[in-house]
């Protein structure tokens, strides 16, 4: 009996079959989260809406593997193999739009849930602990396991050389950072490499250097036609800037530090941001989502689209100040008023409640439309290194 129980539990404990075509949220040629809406709206200043038409792209000479972050809504301290409306929203906001540069795939994995998470900042509350994140209840382990079986099987299967680019958020890019420590750094894999895209987790870099700490051979990248790099950054707001609890963006070992980089200028210094927003995150008094069916609206204005581009809003720019390294967004007042400055992010996290948290849920979407860009830039730059190399 004993024994029986041991091998379930280990049965359980297994990383899931990716062979499964039922355990990828997305995988190229099927209708899933994964396809981009064909419109999206662009707002101006003034509070004029256009639209621009977005298509997936026909034969995209790159893959893009994404991770989702905390997402599932389930009791359990891990979630089961079965992706919800949530998990499948984060894909369809954060990561459609990838589909005009490159081929997309996403694993469905038993990630910490957002119970696990919530239970460990209402403990945190009741008890003074500032650690949240230290007390969640749930097996980081079994996450990773699937989320490193999913990358095998998509190498065996379906990369054959080409080039790829990983994408996370929060837990989906703590996922990824463990994955390409042990499975990509200092490998012959990393050539294929074009970037890793992780916001929301800390990349330790020794200070002012992009190179070493977390990943040996990997550097934070620093010009778009850089590749076999890592993109990360934490978003605060300018004013008020992070508190001093603050949970991204940070280091606790005093020679390192976490790494930024600007996906709109990765070179360092302001540069605008090409946001694009949709549901789950909205902007207050500029693009509102009002659910459940009527839609979004600007200023009263109904957008016929899930997803808006908000050119001009926001600029942003990697600091270091008070412990953190953390990238700094700027709302710029709108000529003549027409935009309100209010910037806010549902689920209890944004400006208000929870500060510490800064801008975490707005990570992707307040560059969004840079970094589709940087992918097909890398791309280009790879596909020039190859083509002239003997």
């Amino acid at each position: 009996m004993l024994f029986a129980v041991i091998a379930a539990a280990s049965l359980a404990n297994a990383p899931a079959d990716y062979r499964n075509q039922s355990n990828w949220i997305c995988r190229p040629g099927r209708e899933d989260a994964c396809v981009p809406d064909s419109i999206r709206a662009i707002v101006s200043e003034d509070g004029s809406i256009t639209k621009e038409a977005i298509r997936a792209a026909s034969a995209p000479g790159a893959d893009c593997f994404y991770v989702y972050p905390t997402a599932s809504q389930e009791p359990t301290p891990n979630s089961d193999m079965t992706a919800g409306t949530a998990e499948k929203g984060q894909a369809a906001s954060q990561f459609a739009v990838f589909a005009r540069v490159c081929r997309t795939f996403a694993p469905i994995y038993r990630q910490v849930t957002l119970s696990a998470l919530r239970s460990a900042m209402a403990r945190a509350s009741a008890s003074g602990d500032k650690n949240a994140l230290g007390q969640i209840k749930g097996d980081w382990n079994l996450a990773y396991g699937d989320v490193k079986a999913a990358w095998q099987n998509y190498l065996q299967s379906d990369n054959h050389g080409r080039p790829f680019v990983l994408i996370g958020h929060s837990q989906g890019s703590l996922m990824l950072k463990r994955l390409i420590a042990e499975e990509i750094d200092g490998k012959p894999v990393a050539a294929r490499m074009l970037s890793a895209m992780l916001p929301g987790v800390a990349i330790l870099v020794p200070k002012d250097k992009t190179v070493g700490g977390d990943f040996t051979t990997l550097p934070l990248c620093r010009a778009d036609s850089q590749t076999a790099c890592v993109i990360t950054w934490a978003s605060y707001r300018d004013s008020p800037p992070p508190p001093a609890n603050a949970i991204f963006g940070r280091s606790d070992t005093p020679t390192l530090e976490a790494g930024c980089t600007n996906p709109a200028r990765l070179q360092g210094g302001i540069a605008p941001l090409d946001a694009i927003v949709g549901y789950p995150w909205w902007i207050k008094g500029v693009v509102q989502y009002q659910e459940p069916s009527s839609g979004w609206a600007v200023q009263g204005k109904p957008i016929k689209a899930r997803f808006a581009r908000i050119p001009g809003m926001l600029s942003g720019e990697c600091v270091s100040a008070n412990g953190l390294s953390y990238l700094s967004v700027h709302v710029n007042p709108a000529a003549g008023g027409g935009l309100s400055a209010t910037v806010t992010a549902p689920n209890l996290v944004g400006d208000t409640a929870y500060p510490e948290w800064g801008w975490h849920v707005m990570d992707i979407p307040i560059v969004q439309g840079d970094l589709v860009r940087l992918v097909g830039r890398q791309l280009d730059a790879w596909n020039k290194r190859h083509t002239n190399s003997p």
